[in-house]
């Protein structure tokens, strides 16, 4: 149990009825899991209105209601707050509930359109190798040491935050990287947090069905870095053209990354091949499993990120080049025939411009790619058609599919990207609905040594259709379907 004004300090208040001197179970936002003696916090949500639910959360027992609109009729017993924001207490809320446990870890956030997962992904694997007891809150999963937890957001809700973070401070967790997306900082998931600093791995078009214009997305994640303290460290690429833009207002010490331009942090790339790729990093060489100009980026990222944590600069070069790549980013598998499979997560037209790229300066010339590609559905539509002009114009052969459609029908999806197609790449396309299908008839088509590449989902292990999820994982599919076609 804990006293309601100690779990409202620090969040803004305009109106009280009754006492806040009172003692609260736990603090819940879903009406339908509130218990006797909680405090439920009315939050206006993107799906519905917490507002609408603040008698039903009395009735289950609710000890106090947050709001941001005290109702018209209230129950004698019941304390009711009137917040300016109902998200920002939350998020407050959750902190001072769990007793503020990012301030006994050091908690380091990783924001950008690309590489977040890897960047997080791989400071938690830098840091267990290094001896520490780390934890991550990511896109894939959430880890506390070794044991593992499911997610299913980019930025889990404040009260999973906190939850976690606090199960790390009970497991003796030092270091914890985590994901913060740019709905998460727009729904104030964050606040609250303490960070011992941030990253910016870059921009790209993305979320603008939620964020509306590029100007609001960037704006949004520049918030992350606002937010530092001055103890804090802020880190960013200044090779993405919004990299300084997120150190413009930030009381945290300024550093940043580069392979193109000078920075306090630079990289080379001497050789980049389908095992690997050479860089150099301070003047050492280092050799790494990731493969790509983005990967050479992530892990300059990762190794500015370790250094400006306080670990050794060589030790850092020699774990580096022990990490294995993260699932669905970047993750092939070569046949028997020597047909090379790729997945990866690229569901933006940079992601996948990236991955196209990366591909293109590693193959002769000789091989075919085959590009399986598709769009979320209830997503941004504008990036639909520059993704399939993007697929179409960078592969020999671009297979349009579905990805996971939601609430929206996949034809009318795949459309959109059909129109994006120039005139002289439409011959290169096929349309196949069926996601399956589209990757059997990639891998029908495929001779020795061409590469094909399944791009969208990436460690996804879902397919979402109408709110049903059915279990589909490319990586999984796409090696045995090559494994049968073995001769």
């Amino acid at each position: 149990m804990k006293v309601l004004k100690d779990i409202l300090y620090g969040v803004h208040i305009s109106a009280v009825s009754g006492t806040t001197n009172c003692e609260v179970a736990s603090v819940c936002f879903d009406s339908r899991k509130v218990q006797s003696g909680d405090a439920f916090v009315a939050t206006r949500g993107t799906v519905t209105d917490g507002h609408k639910y603040m008698d039903k959360a009395v009735a289950l027992g609710a000890r106090a209601i947050i709001c941001e609109e005290l109702p018209k009729k209230m129950v004698d017993g019941v304390t009711y707050v009137a917040v300016e924001n109902g998200q920002q207490a939350l998020a407050i809320m959750a902190s001072n509930y769990y007793d503020t446990p990012s301030k006994n870890l050091k908690l380091v956030g990783v924001t950008g359109t690309n590489g977040k997962t890897t960047v997080s992904s791989l400071l938690y694997q830098l840091f267990k190798k290094a001896g520490f007891k780390v934890g991550l809150l990511s896109t894939i999963k959430i880890m506390i040491d070794d044991t593992e937890y499911p997610t299913n957001h980019t930025t889990p809700d404040a009260l999973v935050i906190n939850k976690h973070l606090k199960l790390m401070n009970d497991a003796g967790v030092e270091y914890c990287f985590m994901e913060v997306s740019s709905h998460g900082i727009h729904q104030k998931r964050t606040e609250g947090l303490v960070f011992e600093g941030a990253i910016f791995t870059n921009l790209s078009h993305d979320h603008l069905d939620y964020h509306k214009t590029f100007a609001e997305y960037r704006d949004t994640k520049k918030k992350l870095f606002d937010n530092l303290s001055k103890k804090a460290f802020a880190l960013t690429n200044i090779d993405d053209k919004n990299g300084l833009v997120m150190l413009q207002n930030t009381k945290a010490r300024k550093f940043t990354y580069a392979l193109k331009n000078y920075a306090d942090y630079r990289a080379q790339i001497l050789e980049n091949q389908f095992d690997g790729q050479l860089l150099k990093i301070d003047d050492n060489e280092l050799w790494t499993k990731l493969i790509g100009h983005f990967n050479a980026y992530n892990i300059l990222a990762i190794y500015a990120a370790a250094d400006l944590l306080g670990l050794e600069k060589l030790e850092c070069l020699r774990l580096l080049s022990e990490l294995e790549n993260v699932d669905g980013r970047f993750q092939y598998y070569i046949s028997k025939d020597k047909i090379t499979a790729i997945v990866d997560y690229a569901h933006t037209p940079d992601a996948l411009k990236n991955v196209l790229e990366t591909i293109g300066t590693l193959r002769t010339g000789n091989e075919n790619v085959i590009t399986v590609v598709g769009c979320g559905g209830d997503r941004d539509r504008s990036k639909r058609p520059v993704m399939g002009n993007i697929a179409s114009e960078m592969s020999n052969t671009a297979i349009f599919t579905s990805d996971n459609p939601r609430t929206e029908s996949p034809s009318a999806i795949i459309a959109e990207m059909e129109a994006g197609v120039e005139p002289q790449n439409t011959k290169k396309i096929l349309s196949i609905e069926n996601r399956e299908q589209a990757i059997r008839t990639a891998c029908q088509l495929a001779n020795a040594n061409d590469i094909i590449l399944i791009a969208g989902k990436g460690h996804e292990t879902y397919q979402e259709t109408n709110g049903t999820r059915i279990d589909f994982d490319d990586f999984k599919i796409v090696k045995e379907l090559l494994q049968s076609l073995d001769k």
